[in-house]
Protein backbone atom coordinates (compact mmCIF):
# COMPACT_ATOMS: atom_id res chain seq x y z
CA UNK A 1 0.00 0.00 0.00
CA UNK A 2 1.08 3.57 -0.91
CA UNK A 3 2.15 6.27 2.01
CA UNK A 4 -0.60 8.49 3.68
CA UNK A 5 -0.44 12.11 3.72
CA UNK A 6 0.61 11.96 7.37
CA UNK A 7 3.62 9.23 6.66
CA UNK A 8 4.92 11.89 3.91
CA UNK A 9 4.80 15.23 5.66
CA UNK A 10 6.74 12.94 8.51
CA UNK A 11 9.58 11.71 6.05
CA UNK A 12 10.11 14.92 5.32
CA UNK A 13 9.90 16.51 8.07
CA UNK A 14 12.65 14.40 9.19
CA UNK A 15 15.34 14.57 6.66
CA UNK A 16 18.33 17.60 5.92
CA UNK A 17 18.38 20.81 5.84
CA UNK A 18 21.65 21.88 4.89
CA UNK A 19 25.10 20.44 4.69
CA UNK A 20 28.49 22.18 4.66
CA UNK A 21 30.35 20.13 2.40
CA UNK A 22 32.93 22.35 2.75
CA UNK A 23 34.06 22.07 6.01
CA UNK A 24 35.26 17.97 5.24
CA UNK A 25 37.52 19.51 2.46
CA UNK A 26 38.96 21.87 4.65
CA UNK A 27 39.35 20.17 8.24
CA UNK A 28 39.54 17.30 9.46
CA UNK A 29 36.52 16.30 11.98
CA UNK A 30 36.56 14.56 14.82
CA UNK A 31 34.15 14.22 17.78
CA UNK A 32 30.05 15.12 16.59
CA UNK A 33 27.58 16.84 18.78
CA UNK A 34 23.91 17.84 18.25
CA UNK A 35 22.79 21.35 19.41
CA UNK A 36 19.39 23.20 19.08
CA UNK A 37 19.20 26.47 17.51
CA UNK A 38 17.26 29.75 19.11
CA UNK A 39 15.40 30.78 16.06
CA UNK A 40 12.93 33.48 15.48
CA UNK A 41 9.72 32.58 13.88
CA UNK A 42 10.47 34.38 10.67
CA UNK A 43 13.83 32.41 10.54
CA UNK A 44 11.77 28.93 11.32
CA UNK A 45 9.62 29.61 8.25
CA UNK A 46 12.26 30.27 5.54
CA UNK A 47 14.17 26.83 7.47
CA UNK A 48 10.82 24.85 5.82
CA UNK A 49 11.48 26.61 2.94
CA UNK A 50 14.74 25.17 2.44
CA UNK A 51 16.78 28.78 2.90
CA UNK A 52 19.20 27.57 4.64
CA UNK A 53 23.38 27.90 4.16
CA UNK A 54 25.90 27.07 6.66
CA UNK A 55 29.02 26.73 4.00
CA UNK A 56 30.91 29.71 5.47
CA UNK A 57 28.97 29.21 9.16
CA UNK A 58 31.36 28.11 12.82
CA UNK A 59 30.43 28.24 16.15
CA UNK A 60 32.49 30.56 19.08
CA UNK A 61 32.21 30.56 22.82
CA UNK A 62 31.24 33.84 24.61
CA UNK A 63 30.52 34.22 27.90
CA UNK A 64 30.14 30.39 28.56
CA UNK A 65 27.70 30.13 25.92
CA UNK A 66 28.01 28.89 22.14
CA UNK A 67 26.71 30.64 19.31
CA UNK A 68 26.77 29.89 15.63
CA UNK A 69 28.30 32.79 13.09
CA UNK A 70 28.07 33.07 9.30
CA UNK A 71 24.87 31.00 8.67
CA UNK A 72 22.26 32.43 6.22
CA UNK A 73 18.80 32.20 6.58
CA UNK A 74 17.28 34.17 3.64
CA UNK A 75 14.23 35.89 4.14
CA UNK A 76 10.71 34.96 2.69
CA UNK A 77 9.25 37.64 0.78
CA UNK A 78 5.93 37.07 2.81
CA UNK A 79 8.04 37.73 6.05
CA UNK A 80 5.94 40.20 8.17
CA UNK A 81 6.70 43.62 7.77
CA UNK A 82 7.00 44.67 11.12
CA UNK A 83 9.51 42.12 11.70
CA UNK A 84 13.54 43.29 11.23
CA UNK A 85 15.32 40.49 9.38
CA UNK A 86 18.75 39.68 9.54
CA UNK A 87 19.82 36.76 7.20
CA UNK A 88 23.40 36.28 8.74
CA UNK A 89 22.75 37.31 12.27
CA UNK A 90 24.56 35.65 15.26
CA UNK A 91 22.17 32.58 16.90
CA UNK A 92 22.61 30.54 20.17
CA UNK A 93 23.40 27.18 20.27
CA UNK A 94 21.70 25.17 22.52
CA UNK A 95 23.62 21.99 24.23
CA UNK A 96 24.13 20.82 28.16
CA UNK A 97 26.59 22.44 30.34
CA UNK A 98 29.06 19.83 30.06
CA UNK A 99 29.00 19.59 26.49
CA UNK A 100 29.77 23.40 26.67
CA UNK A 101 32.35 23.05 29.10
CA UNK A 102 33.63 20.14 27.22
CA UNK A 103 34.15 22.18 23.79
CA UNK A 104 35.33 25.04 25.74
CA UNK A 105 38.37 22.93 26.91
CA UNK A 106 39.31 21.17 23.25
CA UNK A 107 39.16 24.88 21.75
CA UNK A 108 41.77 26.49 24.03
CA UNK A 109 43.59 23.95 25.10
CA UNK A 110 44.06 21.85 21.81
CA UNK A 111 43.31 24.24 19.21
CA UNK A 112 40.41 23.04 17.73
CA UNK A 113 38.00 24.75 15.78
CA UNK A 114 33.79 24.42 16.18
CA UNK A 115 32.18 23.40 13.17
CA UNK A 116 28.88 22.98 11.96
CA UNK A 117 29.00 20.03 9.23
CA UNK A 118 24.42 19.73 9.09
CA UNK A 119 21.30 21.28 9.67
CA UNK A 120 18.46 19.09 10.25
CA UNK A 121 14.82 18.40 11.68
CA UNK A 122 14.59 16.38 14.44
CA UNK A 123 10.58 15.89 15.08
CA UNK A 124 9.80 19.40 14.80
CA UNK A 125 12.90 21.33 16.20
CA UNK A 126 15.94 22.43 14.27
CA UNK A 127 19.21 20.41 15.30
CA UNK A 128 22.75 21.42 13.97
CA UNK A 129 25.55 18.55 13.99
CA UNK A 130 28.54 20.62 15.64
CA UNK A 131 32.36 19.01 14.80
CA UNK A 132 35.31 18.97 16.64
CA UNK A 133 37.58 19.90 13.59
CA UNK A 134 41.54 20.63 12.80
CA UNK A 135 42.43 22.57 9.89
CA UNK A 136 44.12 20.55 7.15
CA UNK A 137 47.08 21.60 5.34
CA UNK A 138 47.12 21.90 1.37
CA UNK A 139 49.35 18.02 1.04
CA UNK A 140 46.87 16.47 3.41
CA UNK A 141 44.30 17.88 1.04
CA UNK A 142 45.83 16.26 -2.05
CA UNK A 143 45.91 12.99 -0.11
CA UNK A 144 42.06 12.40 0.87
CA UNK A 145 41.14 14.02 -2.90
CA UNK A 146 43.79 11.21 -4.34
CA UNK A 147 42.56 8.52 -1.53
CA UNK A 148 38.76 9.40 -3.04
CA UNK A 149 40.05 9.27 -6.78
CA UNK A 150 41.40 5.71 -6.04
CA UNK A 151 38.40 4.60 -4.31
CA UNK A 152 36.10 5.12 -7.15
CA UNK A 153 38.88 3.67 -9.74
CA UNK A 154 38.73 0.45 -7.61
CA UNK A 155 35.08 0.83 -7.24
CA UNK A 156 34.81 1.25 -11.13
CA UNK A 157 37.23 -1.88 -11.59
CA UNK A 158 35.36 -4.27 -9.49
CA UNK A 159 31.76 -3.42 -11.45
CA UNK A 160 33.71 -4.25 -14.81
CA UNK A 161 35.41 -7.57 -14.01
CA UNK A 162 32.70 -8.78 -11.49
CA UNK A 163 29.57 -8.82 -13.63
CA UNK A 164 27.46 -10.45 -10.87
CA UNK A 165 27.73 -7.57 -8.44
Amino acid sequence: MGKSAKDKAKAKASGTIALNKRARHEYQLGDRFEAGLALQGWELKSIRAGRANIGESYAVVRGGELFLFGAQVTPLTQASSHVVTDERRTRKLLLHRHEIDKLVGLVQRDGYTVVPTALYWKGNKVKAELALAKGKQAHDKREAAKDRDWQRDKQRLMRRHNPNA
